[in-house]
């Protein structure tokens, strides 16, 4: 799917994923590591590094947004429970982009999820543990964004 707005050229250099969906506010990105499926980074449409920089219509779009998607992803596979963060550190490393505002919407399991082929499971959940990247294909992950947009 191609995502178009003023801001989304400045986002490629941060790896973000394949552009989902996108609000006033907001662009959706289906996350490149999908080790908790449907995992996704959504990204501010403006330069702005900080929370404390959103207007209340990108806090109230960021809701409706964060509302959808759950109910989108819970329907779609089944997800327990949803963390979403807002951290900022590998931002402060060297080589890296500036920072930008964005959030990680990790989706948690407390069962196996067959779809596409594979097994999505999740052995830590009820913990914040990383977890290593799980191979999939281009293609596997269009039938994960075919299937989340299917419920938006």
């Amino acid at each position: 799917m191609s995502i178009e707005c003023p801001y989304c050229e400045k986002l490629v250099d941060y790896d973000f994923g394949d552009p989902l969906i996108q609000t006033e506010h907001w662009i959706v990105f289906l996350a490149p590591n999908q080790s908790n499926l449907a995992t996704c980074v959504v990204a501010l449409k403006r330069d702005q590094r900080t929370l404390t920089g959103l207007s209340k219509e990108e806090w109230d779009d960021f809701i409706e947004l964060l509302e959808s998607m759950e109910k989108a992803v819970k329907t779609a596979f089944g997800a327990t429970l949803f963390n979403w963060g807002c951290l900022m550190n590998t931002f402060y490393l060297e080589d890296t982009p500036e920072p930008h505002l964005h959030w990680h919407f990790i989706p948690r399991y407390n069962h196996p999820v067959n779809f596409a082929g594979h097994t999505f499971e999740d052995p830590h959940f009820g913990y914040m543990r990383p977890r290593p990247p799980k191979n999939i294909s281009y293609n596997v992950r269009q039938r994960i964004a075919e299937k989340i947009r299917e419920y938006l």
